[in-house]
């Protein structure tokens, strides 16, 4: 892990016994019972049906695996962490994802089905023409994956067994990844999607047993606020007061210029980030864009803000109540009590949730919980690595080999996948990823106080406001061209690299040290640094496009919000142009009928042979924007009581 005495200083509270080996051995087989079945319910053998599932789920697994794919392991250390650093108020990022979320299947998806798009990517291909673009943001979207989701769920579920059962790192991450690539390989986007739903009743439920358990041995949630303001760990730093637990950790909204989550960048950044992760993000819209229809897309998205809103009581809260229990381990500011207690010089907060899991819970419930982190860890891998995949097969393989079958597509992709999850290749690429997100594990445990999720959040902030930027003007404004959005996205990489690198090359420091970073780090808040990055990009966006040549008819035309067509479309799907306004647009039909020898790995045992391929659905269908009016006003009138509950909650905790 980075420091060597990480591995050897943190040591099993209590060891499983046999009802908690009965629980995890029993959630893995339900899990692979759960891939196989789902892999023998759609078509595979097709570009939309391995990688969006045919485009024929239904609501409640989209909203399941919407939610599953986000609460990762890394939420769960990280939200319990920062909760048990400084309150309520890192709710805030789950709650404001309800908008957002709305904004995904109201505005975003309706797009980009017109649009008849397989990854995000190719959105904007077809929007803006050529190739660079698309390129560009494929690569960054892998690099993204690195930096906040595969490294980050990777040392926290690996924190997390350490914890509790003191495993080698390396065993037990592997035996996870080789049961997750069972299945996701197996089953493409369909075995992903539920299982991830099996995963979300999981999640929530053994969430919702701890959660009960912690508030009962505090004495009810009238107690929390006042137990948790006396948390002070016995061994403080003289002279300071960051042993102090915050005076506003019950409030939401935070002063903008001295809180730790200001009100201003909780409003305004978060939603930047929000916009970028749930609106472009690959894994993200490709739940989406697998519904049967529009309908089922948006109930998706309300059954996720609904579940999004549970992280407070469940998650949040409970790693406040770690911090009251147990003030010295999870509260350490000195820091060699701290290397002693986690192996971290600047705090413990991230081992929070573990810590009450190992305290807590008794046999069997407990060895339920280790299942909930396995299910967190493994859902968000398997969200990251089945899209990764299709970013890798239909952005990067397919300008390599220009004249690739779908057959070949279908073969890469699972190869992509395979060799991402058991990391046994030496290919090259694979070897990269792997070695980045390992070596970059350390980093992120030394960053942001030792608070996860603050670095997660940090590092999006420095990347992902220029991409919510293009895509936004993309969307919404017609005149928008190529060359706008190449050197709006240069120019907004350039300055977030440059934020990104003073942030690591002068972290936060530690408890009674002097703050000697840079003002623009000091004293320019990460969140509102995402506001004047999106706003600096979106005005270069504009000012280059209206420089240059309007972009044609052929890309705004069911590209653009204004522009869709509310109905069917034609069944054929054009291909984007290889340069701005070159070339003609080639058509062809997104789905064949031919197969994809060695796609899936076991589907001949469980499923019978599969000699004779099934058709997929027509392409005509996956353009198709229609609703029926019945079930769109009850997603609308759903849609707005959301609403009404969300803002119910920011009232009452503000």
């Amino acid at each position: 892990m980075g420091d060597n005495s990480t591995a050897g200083s943190v040591t099993p509270l209590q060891l499983f016994n046999v009802a908690d080996v009965i629980v995890v051995v029993a959630y893995f087989a339900l899990n692979v019972a759960v891939g196989i079945w789902s892999s023998c319910r759609v078509n595979r053998h097709t570009l939309s049906g391995y990688f969006l599932a045919g485009r024929r789920m239904a609501w409640w697994p989209i909203g399941a695996s919407l939610f599953a794919s986000s609460e990762g392991s890394g939420l769960f250390i990280g939200l319990a962490g920062t909760g048990a650093a400084g309150g309520i108020a890192v709710a805030g990022f789950e709650l404001n994802a309800t908008y957002v979320l709305l904004a995904l299947a109201w505005v975003f998806v309706p797009v980009y089905i017109s649009s008849g798009i397989v990854t995000v990517p190719e959105y904007l291909q077809r929007r803006f023409g050529g190739e660079r673009i698309r390129l560009y943001l494929s690569a960054l979207s892998l690099l993204l994956s690195i930096f906040t989701k595969i490294s980050t769920d990777l040392y926290s579920g690996a924190l997390f067994v350490q914890v509790c059962l003191g495993w080698n790192l390396y065993l037990s991450t592997g035996l996870m990844l080789a049961v997750t690539a069972l299945y996701t390989i197996a089953g493409g986007l369909a075995a992903v999607i539920y299982t991830d739903a099996l995963q979300t009743l999981i999640m929530v439920v053994g969430a919702v047993v701890l959660a009960v358990t912690a508030f009962s041995e505090i004495g009810g949630y009238q107690n929390l606020a006042e137990a948790y303001l006396k948390a002070v760990p016995a061994k403080i730093i003289p002279n300071t007061t960051c042993h102090l637990p915050r005076a506003d950790a019950m409030h939401l909204f935070r002063d903008p210029v001295s809180g730790d989550l200001p009100w201003t960048g909780m409003t305004f950044g978060l939603s930047v980030l929000a916009a970028w992760y749930w609106c472009t993000d690959q894994v993200i819209v490709q739940r989406s864009l697998s519904a049967k229809n529009l309908s089922h897309a948006k109930a998706g998205s309300i059954l996720a803000s609904y579940l999004k809103m549970l992280p407070l009581g469940i998650i949040v809260m409970p790693g406040m109540i770690s911090r009251v229990l147990y003030p010295d381990a999870v509260g350490c500011v000195d820091p060699n009590e701290c290397v002693r207690v986690c192996g971290s010089e600047v705090g413990c907060s991230n081992i929070a949730y573990p810590k009450l899991v190992v305290e807590l819970m008794p046999s069997g419930l407990r060895g339920l919980m280790i299942a909930v982190m396995m299910a967190a860890l493994m859902s968000s891998l398997t969200s990251v690595f089945n899209s990764s995949s299709t970013l890798f097969t239909m952005d990067i393989w397919k300008k390599i080999r220009r004249n690739a079958k779908e057959q070949e597509l279908l073969l890469v992709g699972s190869w992509w996948q395979a060799r991402l999850l058991t990391a046994a290749s030496c290919r090259i690429v694979t070897v990269v990823l792997v070695a980045i997100s390992v070596v970059w594990i350390p980093i992120l445990q030394r960053s942001n106080s030792g608070q996860l999720y603050v670095y997660i959040q940090s590092v999006t902030s420095c990347l992902a406001p220029p991409i919510t930027a293009v895509f936004a003007l993309a969307v919404f404004w017609g005149r928008a061209n190529e060359q706008g959005a190449f050197w709006g996205l240069m120019l907004g990489l350039t300055l977030g690299l440059a934020r990104m690198g003073l942030e690591f090359a002068y972290p936060s420091p530690r408890c009674g040290a002097p703050d000697e970073r840079p003002s623009v780090v000091k004293d320019v808040h990460y969140l509102h640094f995402a506001v004047i990055l999106c706003a600096l990009t979106a005005a270069a966006v504009a000012g280059i496009s209206l420089l240059g040549r309007p972009p044609a008819e052929a890309q705004i035309k069911n590209l653009t919000w204004w522009a869709v067509s509310r109905g069917r479309q034609p069944p054929e799907i054009p291909e984007a142009s290889a340069s701005a306004g070159t070339r003609s647009p080639r058509r062809g039909k997104e789905d064949s009928q031919e197969g994809a020898p060695g796609a899936c790995l076991c589907r001949d045992s469980f499923c019978g042979p599969q000699g004779v391929k099934a058709e997929g659905p027509p392409a005509k269908a996956l353009r198709d924007t229609t609703e029926t009016p019945f079930w769109a006003r009850v997603c609308c009138v759903n849609a707005v009581i959301l609403m009404c509950v969300n803002v119910f909650c920011y009232a009452y905790f503000a």
